[in-house]
C-alpha cells in the first residue's frame, strides 16, 4: 500500500506526539488524531489532520493506530476505550514505555478482536522525533510488525523485533536503565568538574570519541554547566517512571539493579523537590548550585 491507501490514527499529542504526528502528515499519511486535552490536537487540525472526539471514534478511523501515552495507566485507560471499537486486522502500535505484562495483557485482548497489538517504545528523545531519527525496539507478531515497518521509518532510523509481546517494552526498560543511571553520573561529573576548577563546558568536546562519551553525555553535560534547562525536552518523572519499573521487572524476573535503584531513590529525591516536570539536566542541583 502506499501512504495515501493507509489511514492512520494517532493517540498522545505531547512532547513527542507531536513532531511523530507531524512527519507522518508530511509523509501523505491520512491521519486522525485525539488527546484528553483537545486542544493540543489545534495545530495538527490546521495542518490538515482530522481530530477524534474519543478513542473509540480514534479506532474506527484508521487501519493503523499509534499510540504514544505517559504510562501504564494511561495505556489502560485509553485501552478501554478504542478496545471494543477494534476491527478484524486493525494494528495497533503502542510507542508508549509501560509494563511489559501490561502490553501482554492488552495484546490478547486486542487478538480476541481479531486485531494486532504492537509494543514499539522509541528512544531518541525530541530531536530524534522531529528528525525522524528514532530508535525503535519492537514485540509482537513478526508478519504484523512488517506490514507497518515503512510507517515505522518515518520516524525511526532503525527498527529492531525483538521477540514476542512485551519484548519491546522490557527492551526499553533497558535502554532506559542506562540513560537514566548515565544521567545522574553526569551530573556528579559535571559538578566535581566544576568545583575542581575545570571548565565544565568544555568536558563533552574533551571526551568526545572516547569510552566515556555518549549521546546524554553530549545533550546534557552543556546544559548542566551552563544550568540551561529550557526548553524542557524530557520531564524527569519520564525517567523516573522508568527506573521504577526497570526496578519491579528486576523483582518479577528474580534479577538485580542496584545501581538503577540507587538511581531512583535520587531521582525521586529530586522529583519530590518541585522538579517531576522539569528537564533531566536539572539534576546537576542534586550537587549544588554553581
Amino acid at each position: 500500500m502506499t501512504s495515501s491507501q493507509i489511514s492512520l490514527g494517532f493517540a498522545g499529542i505531547g512532547l513527542m506526539g507531536l513532531p511523530m504526528c507531524r512527519r507522518l502528515l508530511a509523509a501523505g499519511y491520512p491521519l486522525t488524531v485525539w488527546n484528553r486535552n483537545a486542544a493540543k490536537c489545534g495545530p495538527l487540525q490546521a495542518e490538515g489532520a482530522t481530530v477524534a472526539e474519543t478513542p473509540a471514534a480514534l479506532a474506527q478511523s484508521c487501519d493503523v493506530l499509534i499510540l504514544c501515552l505517559a504510562d501504564t495507566t494511561a495505556v489502560q485507560e485509553v485501552a478501554a476505550g478504542l478496545l471494543p471499537a477494534l476491527g478484524n486486522g486493525q494494528i495497533i502500535i503502542d510507542c508508549s514505555s509501560i509494563e511489559p505484562e501490561a502490553t501482554r495483557k492488552l495484546a490478547a485482548r486486542a487478538a480476541k478482536q481479531g486485531a494486532h497489538w504492537l509494543d514499539v517504545p522509541v528512544s531518541g528523545g525530541v530531536t530524534g522525533a522531529e528528525n525522524g531519527s528514532l530508535t525503535l525496539m519492537a514485540g509482537g507478531d513478526a508478519g504484523a510488525l512488517a506490514q507497518v515497518e515503512p510507517v515505522l521509518m518515518h520516524l525511526g532510523q532503525r527498527l529492531t523485533h525483538m521477540g514476542p509481546s512485551g519484548s519491546g517494552q522490557a527492551t526499553k526498560v533497558c535502554n532506559q536503565m542506562l540513560v537514566a543511571c548515565n544521567a545522574m553520573v553526569i551530573a556528579e561529573a559535571v559538578a566535581l568538574a566544576q568545583q575542581s576548577g575545570v571548565d565544565a563546558g568544555k568536558l563533552a568536546a574533551a571526551l568526545t570519541g572516547g569510552f566515556a562519551d555518549s549521546k546524554p553525555l553530549q545533550i546534557l553535560a552543556p546544559q548542566m554547566a551552563s544550568r540551561t534547562f529550557e526548553p524542557v525536552k524530557w520531564h524527569v518523572r519520564t525517567l523516573l517512571k522508568d527506573l521504577d519499573m526497570a526496578v519491579r521487572l528486576s523483582q518479577d524476573q528474580g534479577s538485580a539493579t542496584p545501581m538503577s535503584g540507587l538511581a531512583a531513590q535520587l531521582m525521586r529525591t529530586h522529583a519530590a523537590a518541585g522538579n517531576a516536570g522539569r528537564d533531566p539536566a536539572t539534576l546537576i542541583e542534586l550537587y549544588g548550585k554553581e
